[in-house]
C-alpha cells in the first residue's frame, strides 16, 4: 500500500509535471471508483491544475479550486505518461480506473487485483472527504510532546495505533514495521504504557524513517517508487531473512488479510511472538 513517503513523492511529481496544465478530459473507466456524484467529474474539464497536496495517505490534485482527491488503497497506483493515449480506456477491462488528460500528457489511476478499493472524490474542499475529515495529526509534523499526548492512556498495541489514521496520519503497515524496528519496540507493546525513553525513541525513529523514505522517493520516476520503497525496508516483507542490525532471522505474525514483520533480538528480547491474533509473548 502506498504510504506517506510514496504519496508525498507522487504529489511532488504532480507539482512538477501537472501544475499549470489544463484538464482536457477525465475518463472514468470504473464508475465504482467515484465516491461523489456532485459536482460531476466533468466539472474538472477546462480547469487549470493549480496545486497538488497530500493529506495523510490521500492525494489531492487542486484544479482551480475543485479538488480531485484519491486514496490508492492497497493495490492502487498513479501512472504518469508523457505521451498519454488520447483514446479513453475501455470500461471494465484492465486495471485502469480513471484517466486524466492534460494536453498530451497525463496519468492513469490503476488498481491491480480483485479487491477494488481505489477511491476518488471530486469536492470543493478536501475536508469533505470523510477519511480526510477524520485524520489525526500528520506523522511528519508531530513533535515528541504531541506523540506522547496521543499515546497517553491508549490501551491498543503500538502497531495498531501507528496505523490508525484517526490517531496519526500517513503511516501504514510497512513503515510501522520499520519504525518499530528502529525504535527497538515490540509491535505488541501497549501504547499507553511506553516510558519516556521509549516514546522518545519512537518519535525519533518515526521522523528518521519517514524523512529518509521521502528523500529517497522524491525525484524518482513515479513508476520506480514501489521498487524504491522495497529497497529501503529492513524488516517488512523480509520474513526469514537476516536482520541487517543483529543478524537474527526476521519473524512474521500473520492475520487474515495482512502480516507484520519484526526482529526478536532487536524488539522482543529474543522471544518470538505467537503467530495468531491477540497473542502474547511466548514463554
Amino acid at each position: 500500500m502506498p504510504e506517506l513517503p510514496e504519496i508525498e513523492a507522487l504529489a511532488q511529481h504532480l507539482r512538477d509535471n501537472a501544475v499549470g496544465r489544463s484538464v482536457v478530459r477525465v475518463d472514468v473507466a470504473s464508475m465504482s471508483v467515484l465516491k461523489t456524484a456532485s459536482p460531476p467529474w466533468t466539472e474538472l474539464h477546462g480547469r487549470t491544475v493549480t496545486g497538488a497536496a497530500r493529506h495523510g495517505k490521500y492525494l489531492d490534485l487542486d484544479c482551480d479550486g475543485l479538488h480531485l482527491v484519491c486514496h490508492l488503497a492497497r493495490a492502487g497506483w498513479l501512472r504518469w505518461s508523457d505521451k498519454l493515449s488520447p483514446a479513453p480506456p475501455k470500461p471494465g477491462r484492465g486495471p485502469i480506473a480513471l484517466r486524466v488528460h492534460l494536453g498530451g500528457v497525463g496519468f492513469d489511476l490503476t488498481e491491480a487485483g480483485t479487491q477494488k478499493k481505489l477511491a476518488v472524490w471530486v469536492v470543493a474542499d478536501p475536508a469533505e472527504v470523510p477519511g480526510i475529515a477524520k485524520l489525526g495529526p500528520d506523522a511528519l509534523e508531530l513533535d515528541a510532546d504531541g506523540l506522547a499526548a496521543i499515546l497517553s492512556g491508549r490501551t491498543e498495541r503500538i502497531k495498531t495505533l501507528l496505523t490508525d489514521q484517526s490517531a496519526l496520519a500517513g503511516i501504514g503497515n510497512a513503515y510501522s514495521d520499520e519504525i518499530l524496528h528502529a525504535a527497538k519496540l515490540s509491535p505488541f507493546a501497549t501504547s499507553g504504557k511506553l516510558d519516556a525513553d521509549a516514546v522518545a525513541r519512537l518519535h525519533e525513529s518515526t521522523q528518521e524513517i519517514l524523512k529518509d523514505a521521502v528523500q529517497r522517493s522524491l525525484g524518482q520516476d513515479a513508476a520506480r517508487l514501489k521498487a524504491e520503497k522495497r529497497s529501503g525496508l529492513r524488516v517488512h516483507a523480509r520474513t526469514g531473512l537476516p536482520c541487517p542490525v543483529c543478524g537474527d532471522l526476521v519473524r512474521e505474525v500473520s492475520y487474515a488479510d495482512r502480516s507484520m514483520q519484526y526482529c526478536p533480538t532487536c524488539q522482543t528480547g529474543g522471544k518470538p511472538l505467537a503467530d495468531r491474533r491477540f497473542s502474547r509473548l511466548l514463554k
